[in-house]
């Protein structure tokens, strides 16, 4: 990987903040990766750029990351630490073995996303790509309840077009985060679709190859519509277990209370919360620097954090 320089970040800093969820998510991962094309970075798996982008926090701001949150039970403040190195070398490990894990047929259980020793729902199984084992490229395949499913696992094209669905629904709200449970279903219905259901039908209907009903081939543009919740549930989980790594969830125990909290790490947006303090601090800097010594930002830039921070101490005593 190759590590960004301060006046590259700070570009990519001024341009995300005029853009939000997906948008922003794909500035840092070109921030990642500079030298691929947007269409390869749009075309990878939501876990594959996960992956890219724990490594370029790991590369700009260390292997420790912060952690708070609330406890689901009774509101207590929790704060803990995550290793970013954990997450990057986990993730390329999985992103090697994709072309193992993804196509063996042998996921008759839904695969890795159930707890060990979860039975699996009468009635139900999940399998993992037709055809030649191991082979890459095919799709993978779900059977539940009579519906048989081909489809692939997301992109970040496909939860950037998701998004923006989402967003028409909503009048414009953006609300429709990382790529972890986007197939699943959360019980709406009725009244009409939220803006969060027409975000994963939009989904659906990207990655969804071909549906059949006892048999019978439908439309997939119809029938994403009419999945039931367990055969949508399923999808997700055969989705996280070809792609674990588009999902960062772990539980907390809390020290007061002793419940379990199900936490979710995004870590675009844990990256651009950071990236955005230390843009701001930076400006801050280079004001200082550029007031006290008449330096332009370019020359206050090309100053190593060391020599910058001795200056603004110089700067202080004076």
């Amino acid at each position: 990987m190759t590590v960004t320089g301060p006046a590259e970040l700070l570009a990519t800093w001024e341009a995300g903040l005029a853009r939000r969820g997906p948008a922003r998510a794909h500035l840092l991962h070109r921030a990642a990766r500079p030298r691929a094309a947007d269409e390869v970075l749009s075309a990878l798996p939501v876990g594959a750029r996960a992956a890219d982008l724990f490594a370029l926090r790991r590369a700009l701001f260390g292997e420790r990351m912060e952690i708070r949150l609330e406890c689901a039970a009774c509101d207590e403040a929790m704060e803990f630490d995550l290793d970013a190195g954990d997450f990057a070398e986990r993730f390329a490990r999985e992103t090697a073995a994709d072309g193992d894990a993804v196509g063996r047929g042998d996921a008759a259980d839904g695969g890795g996303a159930r707890d060990a020793g979860e039975p699996v729902p009468p009635g139900s199984r999940a399998l993992a790509q037709p055809g030649e084992p191991g082979k890459p490229g095919e799709p993978l395949r779900v059977v539940v309840d009579g519906w048989e499913i081909a489809f692939r696992p997301p992109t970040a094209a496909d939860l950037a077009a998701a998004a923006h669905a989402g967003r028409r629904a909503a009048g414009g709200e953006g609300f429709f985060g990382g790529g972890g449970d986007a197939f699943g279903a959360d019980g709406a219905g009725g009244g009409g679709a939220t803006a969060a259901e027409e975000a994963r039908f939009a989904l659906l209907r990207r990655c969804v190859v071909t549906v059949r009903q006892d048999g019978v081939p439908r439309d997939v543009g119809t029938a994403v519509r009419a999945l039931p919740d367990r055969v949508r549930q399923a999808l997700s989980e055969a989705a996280a277990t070809a792609d674990p790594g588009a999902d960062v969830t772990f539980g907390v125990n809390c020290p007061a209370c002793g419940e379990a909290t199900r936490a979710e790490l995004d870590i675009a947006t844990y990256l651009w919360t950071e990236l955005d303090a230390w843009a701001r601090d930076l400006l801050l800097d280079v004001h200082l620097l550029a007031s006290a010594y008449g330096w332009t930002e370019p020359e206050i830039l090309a100053l190593s954090p060391l020599r910058r921070r001795y200056y603004l101490e110089l700067c202080a005593d004076a």
